[in-house]
């Protein structure tokens, strides 16, 4: 028999998911804010998290909790907003599982159940944080961390990140590939596959890392190129987006969303991080590289593009935005799904215009502080000359 609490959560967990979801009165131009997370904790299924039956389960406790939801790689299929989330349990492990939305902004509903990838690495203790890339070879990839203990290292936080690569059609029946292998990086996190083939050749964003944690010689996002999708290897890896000193990409930068096809560029939407006296500093910005060569950036705008404001500050890592997802639809809508502090996830809606409008024509960052009043000097003293016409 059905634990009679269940009725009184599900209508709880209804009401939720109907909720409808306004643009906020944010503005900036160049993106719309959405007033309310479009996934958080309260929206796993009530038959993930609890033991249903009355006898084995009488005081209707959480068996399976989850912490948060976070960190999705996005997708549209068959008219659908299909987001395939990290979910991360009160056991600290993560998984993957696909909600979908008829809108994008509101409505998110969990698949009935979580991806279920095949387990060829008996060494891999966790994943997290897949890309997901609609190839022109006809496949959907994936590709995520894949976490394991360092068992060079006695320390127990010590870990070893790999690429992790799987394929689909449907986002219900995965195959799993071998992890991605770069001759000249030990380590390897926030990887995307692009969209398309480049000279013959599939093409991976990469992050080389010395450490699990620390860049050390890795000098930021990097591009190349392998052969064999099914036994993905690369031999170079060409930094194509820079760590830069005093700017947001001094502690680390990361590939976000797998890039978007504009009019004038291939449109990036990746993190950066910096340090502060409250910790490290996740945010986004955006570049732009060529359409004929994606590892030739050609627009590159000051600063950051999204950061973490009000509510979305708070949370298990405080502080942090982070997005691995963007759809971008045939009439130029593009929406961007982010994580804010390692807990929930948000949406941006902007178009393709708009992004390259930014892109080309936002200032580049000069690098200098007496550099940049100077630019911004001249952008008031443009502004004052046309505030005379008023």
């Amino acid at each position: 028999m059905i634990h009679n609490r269940y009725y009184a959560e599900l209508e709880k967990y209804e009401k939720l998911i109907q909720k409808n979801n306004q643009k906020s009165d944010f503005y900036n131009g160049i993106y719309d804010r959405y007033e309310n997370p479009v996934l958080t904790r309260e929206h796993i299924p009530l038959h993930w998290r609890y033991d249903l039956d009355a006898e084995t389960n009488p005081y209707f406790m959480e068996r399976l909790g989850v912490n948060a939801v976070m960190n999705s790689g996005a997708i549209e299929l068959d008219g659908k907003y299909c987001l395939v989330v990290r979910v991360e349990g009160n056991d600290r492990k993560s998984f993957f599982a696909v909600a979908e939305s008829e809108n994008g902004t509101s409505g998110f509903r969990f698949w009935d159940h979580p991806v279920i990838l095949p387990d060829t690495c008996p060494e891999e203790t966790n994943v997290y944080d897949m890309r997901l890339t609609k190839h022109e070879d006809g496949y959907i990839y994936g590709v995520f961390c894949s976490e394991s203990k360092d068992m060079e290292n006695p320390d127990l936080s010590a870990a070893v990140a790999q690429a992790g690569i799987v394929r689909t059609a449907d986002l219900k029946t995965w195959e799993r590939l071998d992890n991605l292998k770069t001759l000249r990086s030990p380590q390897q996190r926030n990887v995307a596959l692009h969209p398309e083939f480049v000279d013959g050749k599939y093409a991976f964003y990469t992050r080389p890392m010395d450490g699990f944690i620390e860049t050390g010689s890795g000098g930021g996002i990097g591009f190349g190129l392998c052969e064999d999708i099914e036994h993905a290897v690369i031999d170079e890896e060409k930094i194509i987006s820079r760590r830069i000193y005093h700017t947001l990409t001094e502690s680390k930068n990361g590939a976000g969303a797998v890039p978007i096809k504009g009019e004038k560029c291939w449109i990036h939407i990746a993190h950066g991080v910096r340090n502060t006296a409250a910790g490290l500093r996740y945010v986004l910005y955006v570049f732009g590289t060529d359409l004929d060569d994606p590892s030739k950036v050609i627009a590159e705008p000051s600063g950051v593009f999204l950061v973490p404001l009000g509510r979305e500050r708070v949370g298990d890592v405080s502080n942090v935005v982070f997005t691995n997802g963007a759809i971008a639809k045939e009439n130029g809508d593009v929406y961007i799904y982010y994580a804010s502090c390692d807990t929930r996830m948000h949406v941006a809606a902007t178009t393709v215009a708009k992004l390259e409008d930014y892109l080309f024509h936002t200032p580049k960052d000069p690098l200098r502080s007496s550099d940049c009043v100077r630019q911004r000097c001249e952008l008031i003293g443009r502004n004052m000359e046309l505030l005379k016409e008023i």
